[in-house]
């Protein structure tokens, strides 16, 4: 088996082709990072908010599995090649900019959260008395 051709992006030469266009041209910010959601794609519920740079973005694409950078180890993060908790890829969407995704995936395994719940997601923020409270979700 022979090793997947090399993902590029395109340029960002102008705001009609990065609004308009229909090539991916990711805006990474001043850390090279830009931001990705994952959502169940069934459900659409939120799972975990992580960053990726352009090493993990491009071999999300190769893989079909959620590669991310982890700010917090400062390297590479395949979701689930420890714990099995893997996401697979069902489509990966990008907002009007390029500078932030949505990726809708299965989740594989117990759970998403390091905590072992299904979602990081799992309270809402609340005020009461001019105090803010979490609460757990519903």
């Amino acid at each position: 088996m022979s090793d997947p051709a090399p993902i590029s992006f395109a340029a960002r030469d102008s705001k009609e082709a990065v609004e308009e266009g229909m090539l991916f041209a990711p805006k990474f910010d001043e850390h090279g990072l830009i931001p990705a959601m994952a959502v169940d794609a069934d459900s659409g519920a939120p799972l975990m908010l992580a960053y990726m740079n352009e090493q993990s973005l491009k071999m999300t694409l190769q893989l079909g599995q959620a590669v991310y950078w982890s700010r917090s180890r400062n390297q590479l993060w395949h979701k689930g090649a420890t714990s099995g908790e893997f996401q697979e890829i069902v489509d990966i969407r990008t907002d009007c900019d390029q500078d932030a995704l949505v990726l809708r995936v299965k989740q594989h395994g117990g759970g998403c959260c390091h905590t072992k719940r299904a979602t990081c997601f799992y309270r809402v923020v609340k005020k009461a008395d001019g105090e803010a409270l979490l609460e757990p979700v519903k």
